[in-house]
This record gives structure tokens, C-alpha cells and sequence, in this order.
């Protein structure tokens, strides 16, 4: 089985290092706290959506992720699980919004980084942001993929235009050929399929 990986809330448990993050710029930038489950939800769409629907500027999204990326490397584990299918995958790559810098600090933290072929992040490597295809499209064509896990809409999209079957992670509202709240020794047999 060959996977392509989403990080944020499909590998990692980072929605709560996220979502404080998110709240310290809110009120940084409008002097007020944020409703945190309207907050969450919308962050778990996109974190650009998030911004523009509170009005705050794109002068804050350094902010934003030198806050998200710190809290997240210091103490955002992975899913419970996941290693397992982790070391069961022939191919792991990861596309994510995350640096590579901060990608793999997480992976090197939890002893995860030997697991991964490869990982595509915009900021690194000129792929535009999901869901745009051309990350997904490149490391398709290079390892001949499977299926494509992620908790979001934005990462299942590009997935379905290139091929993969898609695998939402603790997202029942999303399209998908297979829905999944953790990962258990059985989704690797229905992940071999």
C-alpha cells in the first residue's frame, strides 16, 4: 500500500495548537477573544478562509505560524495508531501547508521521519497550497499512489483529481471512500484492497 499523508490533524493532534494559536493573533489584531468552536471549525476548513471571514489581515500569518509551529513542535503528538500503519505502507509521502523545517522537526521529535519517502510543502518546494493537484500529481506520477489520508476537504480534492482513493481522518462531513476515527490494525487490510 502507497500513502499520501495530510500532517495537521491526520498525523499529528496539532487542531489545539492551531486553534491557540489562532486566538492569540485574533485578539492581537482585534482586541477581543474568538468564539473557539466556531474558531475550530472554520480552521479545519482553512486557515486562509479563517482569517478573511474575521477580517484579519494576511500581515498576521507570519504571526500565526511562528505561534502555530512553535506550540506544535513542543508538544503535539501523533495520533495514537498511526505508526502502524505508518510501517505497514510500501511508500509514505506527506503534502502539507506545514515548512519542511517544522515538518520535520515534528517527525524527528515523535521517531516518525524514516517512515517517509518524501514530503512536498508550498513554501518549500513552489507547489501552490492544497487544493491545488500538483503536488499530488508529481509524487503519483513518481511512486504510483494508492489512497490519500487527510482530515480536510482541501486534502481530498486534489487526491480524487489525480486517481487516489481518499481515506477523511475524524471528518464525517466530508466526501470520501472511507471514513475513519483512528487508526486501527484493521484499516491496514482495507487500505491493501
Amino acid at each position: 500500500m502507497k500513502l499520501l499523508w495530510d500532517l495537521d490533524g491526520t498525523i499529528f493532534n496539532t487542531y489545539p495548537a492551531i486553534l491557540a494559536s489562532f486566538c492569540t493573533v485574533h485578539e492581537e489584531a482585534l482586541g477581543k477573544p474568538v468564539d473557539q468552536e466556531e474558531a475550530l471549525r472554520l480552521l479545519k476548513r482553512t486557515s486562509k478562509e479563517t482569517f478573511a471571514y474575521y477580517g484579519i489581515s494576511e500581515e498576521y500569518r507570519e504571526r500565526f505560524k511562528e505561534l502555530d509551529h512553535a506550540r506544535a513542535e513542543s508538544g503535539c503528538p501523533p495520533f495514537e495508531g498511526v505508526e502502524t500503519i505508518l510501517e505497514a505502507a510500501d511508500i509514505n509521502v506527506i503534502v502539507t501547508h506545514r515548512t519542511q523545517a517544522s515538518t520535520r522537526k515534528l517527525l524527528k521529535k515523535f521517531g516518525l521521519m524514516h517512515y517517509f519517502n518524501e514530503i512536498i510543502s508550498p513554501d518549500d518546494d513552489g507547489y501552490p497550497r492544497k487544493p491545488d493537484e500538483g503536488a499530488y500529481r508529481y509524487l503519483h506520477d513518481k511512486y504510483d499512489l494508492d489512497w490519500a489520508i487527510g482530515d480536510r476537504e482541501l486534502d481530498l480534492i486534489p487526491a480524487k483529481a489525480v486517481g487516489l482513493k481518499t481515506c477523511a481522518f475524524q471528518n464525517p462531513d466530508i466526501q470520501a471512500d472511507l471514513h475513519i476515527d483512528e487508526y486501527t490494525p484493521s484499516l491496514i487490510e482495507k487500505l491493501s484492497k
